[in-house]
């Protein structure tokens, strides 16, 4: 197992390093070639799985004025909630009216159909990679009156907890599921999962004392600590993370070679036609990548990428292979 973690880690670094963003170079080559200025003629809509006030939701809603005003038609967020994201990205893959497009979280456009293979879609053949927006650890919460003074005392008393303890996730199949049933199979803790329909929904039930174990993306979970309501035991990465500096990685809290991220990405249908794609392509990386909203997005919790259609590819390849790894190994399966 360690063995060959190593290796999809080892493939994660090397593909993620070709998720750069497009280059001013491929933007002039890019817009010369694309002459659909009359694309889009209606409303362009912006599907996403989660709801309202949730991440997705946010940077859905951060990219959409900015998106109208270049593309001048407007830009409508609907929310399509359930099945961990599955049902919006159903639906946008099923578009077929080139005006849908979704904003997407990793399971969406990696794992869904390896989850379950009863999927009425199929990431890798029916979604068409536009670009990835943002990436981010997420971070381990915990009650604000845990047991434990220290992150090493809290993990002994989840472990002495048993299947006592719950913890909670966005859905079966995110990487909220995943990665905690990655850091259980790591920790020896026996935590039963819980899915919600978000993250926000997670946090509440948390504060609420339903849970015990949560993580959380470093925006949401910030304000839960800085609201006195949650506690952060670390982030998921093997490095301490500058969205949230403070908080120790895993490996300091004595868990080693742990590094999850989360991602949210444009993704479009395979119908779409490659000029529309492009042109969506390098609207949104631009725009992501512009200081006003690069700041907004850091502030949701966001390292901004705003990467090419081909980056956004081989983030989708090395993530299905290293994911698809864990839901091998570990037997996870949202049916």
């Amino acid at each position: 197992m360690r063995r060959q973690w190593f290796k999809f880690t080892l493939l994660l670094i090397a593909t993620s390093a070709l998720s750069t963003s497009i280059t001013a170079q491929d933007l002039g080559v890019r817009q010369k070639t694309l002459n659909i200025s009359s694309w889009p003629n209606k409303p362009l809509r912006i599907v996403v799985g989660f709801p309202g006030g949730s991440s997705p939701d946010l940077t859905a809603r951060t990219l959409a004025e900015p998106l109208s005003k270049a593309l001048g038609q407007p830009v409508i967020v609907e929310n399509k909630v359930g099945a961990g994201g599955n049902i919006a990205a159903d639906l946008v893959a099923k578009a077929s009216d080139n005006h849908t497009i979704g904003l997407m979280i990793n399971g969406n456009m990696t794992t869904a159909k390896l989850l379950n293979p009863k999927l009425t879609y199929d990431p890798l053949k029916d979604l068409q990679p536009v670009s990835l927006v943002g990436v981010s650890p997420l971070v381990l919460m915990a009650p604000k009156h845990a047991p434990g003074n220290t992150a090493q005392a809290f993990l002994a008393a989840a472990q002495k907890a048993g299947d006592s303890w719950s913890y909670g996730s966005p859905g079966v199949g995110t990487i909220g599921h995943i990665g905690m049933e990655l850091f259980k199979n790591k920790t020896g803790i026996q935590a039963v999962h819980v899915p919600y329909p978000g993250y926000a929904q997670v946090a509440h039930a948390m504060v609420g004392g339903q849970l015990q174990l949560s993580m959380l993306p470093p925006a949401l979970a910030m304000a839960q600590v800085k609201g006195d309501k949650l506690r952060a035991i670390g982030v998921t990465s093997s490095g301490r993370s500058p969205l949230a500096p403070e908080l120790p990685s895993m490996s300091e809290v004595g868990v080693a070679n742990f590094n999850l991220e989360i991602w949210n990405a444009v993704s479009a249908p395979k119908s779409m036609p490659t000029a529309m794609v492009n042109k969506l392509a390098v609207l949104v990386s631009e725009i992501t990548r512009s200081p006003e909203i690069r700041q907004k997005l850091l502030a949701q919790g966001w390292q901004v990428v705003g990467s090419s259609p081909e980056g956004l590819t081989n983030r989708i390849q090395s993530d299905t292979a290293l994911f698809g790894s864990i839901i091998q190994t570990l037997g996870v399966s949202s049916q």
